[in-house]
């Protein structure tokens, strides 16, 4: 299949395809004059990498999912550790939220006097959002 089929199958543009290929996560098994050619299985391999940049995984990392000839390979370890990451920065993310919607309807008469915000703000400050007490967290609601 050319690659403006490949193209038009995975939704992704041709200059992303070449560069794919430039960074060797897909290869292309030959040209139909100007246009290189694949092997149908690359809208498989381009999917795999999809969900992988959803994922949060870099495309080095990604290439690291692939056996030399381009077949899938994924390390457990890999995706617990991704997991990990995911779950940490869920707790982050809920933090925000809850000091979010706690500031929007504080009764103090500016945030910065409100002590389930300011121990916010020193989290943020400090990198330790996710490391907030369940306690901790439920004091902002």
């Amino acid at each position: 299949m050319d690659i403006a089929e490949v193209a038009k199958r995975s939704g992704l543009p041709a200059s992303t395809l070449r560069y794919y290929e430039e960074k060797g996560l897909i290869a292309s098994v030959g040209r139909q004059g100007l246009r290189r050619t694949f092997d149908p299985g690359v809208v498989e391999q381009l999917a795999l990498i999809s969900l992988g940049q959803a994922a949060g995984f870099s495309l080095d990392e990604i290439a690291q999912m692939f056996t030399p000839d381009r077949r899938p390979n994924i390390k457990r370890k890999m995706l617990e550790d991704k997991a990990d990451q995911v779950d940490s920065m869920i707790k982050r993310l809920r933090a925000m939220s809850r000091g979010l919607r706690h500031a929007a309807v504080c009764p103090a008469p500016s945030h910065m006097e409100c002590p389930s915000f300011r121990r916010l703000l020193k989290a943020a400050s400090t990198g330790t959002l996710d490391s907030l007490t369940e306690k901790e967290a439920r004091r902002t609601r």
